[in-house]
């Protein structure tokens, strides 16, 4: 009320309402963030833990941005250093390419070059909303936002993720701050057994890096679940060494639960229409996702409550008709409306059809051609 008291004149254009929102974006967002957190634990409070705990995901990807120099100068990755002559390969390069072929790869050259935001989300398991984020250039590192938005995870918190997020000191921060984990790791981890430094039993792994060893500093005692996938066997380590507490199945079910960032993602950037952002400017970039994300969180929320009073469970919440329902109620603000068309009625109506869909899978493809009859035969 503070805030909104100091202007009581409301901006007359759009460059004029932007530059309001840049500077009271931090603590208007701030106070939202907040807001939007506690009315999930208090008005989803049943649908808050998964198997007796908070649970979260993370995931990053990236979000397409105007080739512009403010947007390239902070989102375009550094360059890379063109190796010296001496480095370079002496065998001479063919020049048989065709042109097409040369200008498919300055093509795709391009649009690798082309300004990018990478965008790491932290969502809620139990509801599919987000959480937390962190926005940066093109080549950030997603671990090291996760490890920035541990402290916003509630107590004893679970964070479940794919191999992308398997290292050391972000694992460590995660445990030293009383969370757990459960994540999936490649062959590329090297797991540990036998070392003696915990009660040895059935399924216990240590994380110890030499780099790691080397500076006296202690393992990660993991506990390692191996499911079979569809082709492979899939390997998961929780940090939550007793079952009795979580049960291999409920591992397998939590991680199984890990899809909702894509879903989130896909509704974010296709549904939402936020894959390309539009401003062409790093700054009102930056506002411009931040102030999406907010937006989609908000009309996530208020849909999931008026849906959860029905029964409806939150995978079943479709975000297209949820977004219809606002869309329509914003346009038609000026008039009353007629029954069945208020905001409330259109929510209790988004949600997803009971329709089973077919496996795609199944589909003979790809279809050949048959070849035409010899009209001569």
């Amino acid at each position: 009320m503070t805030m909104l008291s100091l202007l009581r004149v409301p901006a007359k254009s759009y460059q004029a309402f932007l530059k309001m929102l840049k500077t009271w974006s931090l603590p208007l967002s701030i106070a939202l963030v907040a807001a939007l957190r506690d009315r999930i634990q208090t008005d989803l409070a049943e649908r808050f833990e998964v198997c007796g705990f908070p649970v979260f995901g993370v995931d990053g990807s990236r979000l397409e941005l105007p080739r512009t120099k403010s947007n390239e100068q902070r989102f375009s990755p550094a360059p890379i250093p063109e190796q010296s002559q001496s480095k370079k390969s002496k065998k001479p390069r063919s020049r048989s390419r065709s042109r097409a072929s040369q200008a498919a790869d300055r093509a795709r050259q391009k649009k690798a070059d082309s300004p990018q935001m990478w965008l790491t989300t932290m969502f809620h398991v139990g509801t599919g909303l987000s959480w937390d984020w962190r926005i940066g250039p093109s080549n950030s590192s997603e671990r090291e936002h996760f490890q920035q938005m541990i402290d916003a995870l509630p107590a004893k918190a679970l964070v479940t993720a794919d191999a992308g997020f398997v290292g050391y000191q972000s694992w460590k921060t995660l445990l030293e701050s009383g969370r757990h984990l459960l994540i999936r790791v490649g062959a590329n981890v090297r797991m540990l057994k036998n070392l003696g430094y915990v009660e040895e039993k059935d399924g216990l792994v240590s994380l110890w890096p030499d780099r790691q060893a080397k500076r006296n500093q202690p393992p990660l005692v993991l506990r390692l679940v191996v499911v079979q996938g569809g082709k492979h066997p899939v390997h998961l380590v929780t940090s939550v060494l007793d079952e009795e507490r979580l049960s291999d199945q409920q591992v397998v079910e939590i991680y199984a639960l890990r899809w909702g960032i894509e879903l989130l993602d896909r509704h974010f950037k296709q549904t939402f229409e936020r894959g390309k952002l539009r401003s062409h400017t790093a700054d009102h970039a930056e506002l411009e996702a931040t102030w999406s994300l907010l937006g989609l969180w908000a009309m996530g929320l208020h849909a999931q409550v008026v849906l959860a009073h029905q029964g409806v469970p939150a995978r079943r919440v479709s975000v297209a008709k949820f977004l219809r329902a606002y869309r329509r109620s914003l346009r038609e603000y000026k008039s009353s409306a007629d029954p069945g068309e208020s905001l409330q009625a259109l929510l209790s109506q988004a949600v997803i059809d009971p329709y089973n869909r077919a496996n795609k899978a199944s589909r003979d493809y790809p279809q050949k051609k048959k070849k035409p009859r010899d009209r001569h035969a």
